[in-house]
């Protein structure tokens, strides 16, 4: 399988005025955490939480702003998280997957709705 992208839009949670960004993510399970470039928070007008570091695929170590609350939506679904400002793409990690109710389809080379739930994301709690 090669690398999967797909279509989501960001938006500062805090400040319904401003313009989504209409972003290609590059979909990563192997992140946690959704990751933006410096453009995009500076372009949605993102507040600085606080500093990460994050260890990145060749073992470095990185100290880089963690910036929110970010809305994210996918198709019939949003969801609210934090970014670390960090690389050149919007990379969307586990966590905003899971809290959307994502998954990869490997026929389709492409992310979708669950299709267990396609109407309203679930998620397990207990």
């Amino acid at each position: 399988m090669g690398l999967i992208k797909t279509r989501v839009t960001l938006h500062n949670a805090l400040d319904s005025r401003l313009a989504p960004y209409e972003a290609e993510a590059l979909v990563d399970t192997g992140a946690l955490l959704l990751c933006i470039p410096e453009h995009v928070a500076i372009q949605i007008q993102l507040q600085k939480l606080q500093e990460r570091e994050v260890s990145t695929a060749d073992g470095k170590k990185h100290t880089c702003p963690y910036v929110g609350p970010v809305e994210v939506t996918f198709e019939n679904r949003s969801c609210f998280v934090g970014a670390l400002v960090f690389g050149d793409e919007v990379l969307l990690g586990r966590v905003s997957m899971e809290d959307l109710d994502l998954v990869i389809s490997p026929a389709k080379q492409k992310v979708i709705v669950n299709p267990e739930s396609p109407n309203l994301p679930t998620a397990i709690v207990k």
